[in-house]
């Protein structure tokens, strides 16, 4: 798991700001409201998981594990349900996690390729330029590919997070076959000894079959000049949208072969229930999180500090 320093710490407890302030009054209030644990007290309680979209498969499972632990244990007090209740939401979602590829933790091969994947308006460029700067602070050479060759204007937007995260760009004109752009730009980073290559892509929505199989395109011309490439394919979702994110997850998954996610936007949600509703109910690691604008806050998703940030007062 990556570790947080205490500055990336303060970012979060800070970008979860929204979600804790809703989610910790509300758990206090139903704990405080009684001095035993009660079956009321454990239904209002899935009540507000459930609108914190953490899901009501996933708010039922926690709440079975609370009731078999509250009548196990030795005292049902009402003040051990928030501990407890921390503790399962962490392994939960410590289960269904797995670490991103950190740059001090490379794989020999090179150049190493990411694939980010996504609909339109849920922070693909943004998270890529902040992607691009995780691995340029560590010393790695970084190269985006301009993929996204549809959206007017999308390269000069890249062109900008390129240029502040210190990464090199390839690019052709607009209406260019997205696949031969990945190409080149994994040729390119070959032939200079970059090491690592992301590739945009334009958004496009879930339900537009043919717009997905150019995904799979690109799959596939990338695989062939890197074998096992690309190596990560990341699925960006805008955790406001809530119980789509799953929808959205479950149609990329099917035809970009996504291997992780990246949750945007999570400074701007009270409901930041929803990592732990995607981390259970499709098995795909969360990757990264993102918990603001600047090209810091873009941080290595690590389960404990997340669950902390959430509920400490």
């Amino acid at each position: 798991m990556g570790i947080l320093d205490k500055i990336g710490i303060g970012r979060l407890r800070e970008g979860l700001s929204r979600t804790r302030s809703g989610l910790l009054s509300a758990v206090t209030r139903i704990i405080t409201g009684g001095q035993r644990i009660d079956e009321q007290m454990l239904e209002n309680l899935e009540d507000t998981l459930i609108a914190a979209d953490v899901g009501a498969g996933t708010a039922a499972d926690i709440m079975q594990a609370l009731r078999d632990r509250s009548h196990t244990a030795m005292s049902a007090d009402a003040s051990a349900l928030l501990p407890m209740l921390k503790e399962e939401i962490g392994k939960r979602l410590a289960a269904a996690t797995v670490s991103a590829v950190e740059p001090f933790s490379l794989p020999a091969t090179r150049p190493y390729v990411i694939m980010v994947v996504g609909i339109n308006g849920v922070g693909k460029t943004t998270t890529i330029g902040k992607l691009a700067y995780r691995f340029t602070a560590q010393g790695h050479r970084v190269m985006i590919a301009a993929a996204d060759t549809f959206r007017a204007a999308a390269n000069e937007q890249l062109e900008i997070w390129a240029k502040r995260a210190g990464a090199e760009i390839i690019q052709q004109k607009q209406g260019a076959d997205p696949a031969a752009v990945a190409f080149d730009a994994v040729s390119a980073a070959a032939a200079r000894g970059i090491d690592v290559v992301i590739i945009d892509t334009a958004g496009r929505l879930h339900t537009r079959t043919n717009l997905m199989e150019e995904l799979r395109k690109i799959h596939r011309v990338v695989g062939k000049h890197t074998p096992a490439a690309p190596h990560e394919v990341l699925l960006v979702i805008d955790a406001s949208t809530g119980q789509n994110g799953l929808q959205q997850a479950k149609q990329f998954g099917a035809t970009a072969s996504v291997t992780g996610l990246v949750l945007t936007k999570l400074d701007g949600t009270a409901k930041g229930g929803i990592v732990l509703a995607i981390a259970r109910e499709l098995g795909y690691p969360v990757r990264y999180i993102g918990v603001g604008e600047r090209l810091e806050d873009l941080q290595q998703f690590d389960p404990q500090q997340f669950v902390e940030a959430m509920f400490e007062a």
